[in-house]
């Protein structure tokens, strides 16, 4: 069932970040866009990290504090990624091992080209099930 490319699932209008902006910035596309992860990329399209709503709430801080805080400073930097060709099994495994929830897909360079996410995975195998339920 799960062997289909992630590419057939994964979202390829990412909403992203660079480094240097602040965490007021990010918490206002998380908040407003209702979004939990942003890929944090470089002025190539690089992959450079990730940060998420998670990483927000667990520094503890006001809002207000975001202000001159450069994501740099708080994203993960370690990031899982996977590529356009693997399959959304491999993917769920991922999400089911490690407890993530969103993982960006990039190209052989490195290259951000789409990000799939707990929710695209639960969407896909729904639909197999009740194909015109959603």
């Amino acid at each position: 069932m799960m062997n289909e490319r992630l590419s057939s699932i994964m979202t390829t209008n990412v909403f992203t970040v660079k480094p240097d902006d602040t965490l007021a910035h990010v918490h206002d596309i998380l908040l407003h866009k209702r979004f939990h992860h942003l890929p944090v990329v470089d002025d190539n399209n690089k992959l450079l990290g990730i940060i998420t709503s998670y990483d927000l709430m667990k520094l503890g801080v006001s809002p207000e504090k975001f202000a001159n805080t450069p994501v740099k400073e708080v994203m993960t930097s370690r990031v899982a990624s996977l590529r356009p060709e693997e399959l959304i099994g491999g993917a769920a495994r991922v999400f089911l091992e490690n407890l993530f929830h969103g993982l960006p897909i990039t190209d052989d360079e490195g290259k951000l080209v789409g990000i799939v996410t707990t929710h695209d995975v639960l969407k896909y195998v729904y639909n197999k099930e009740y194909k015109d339920d959603f």
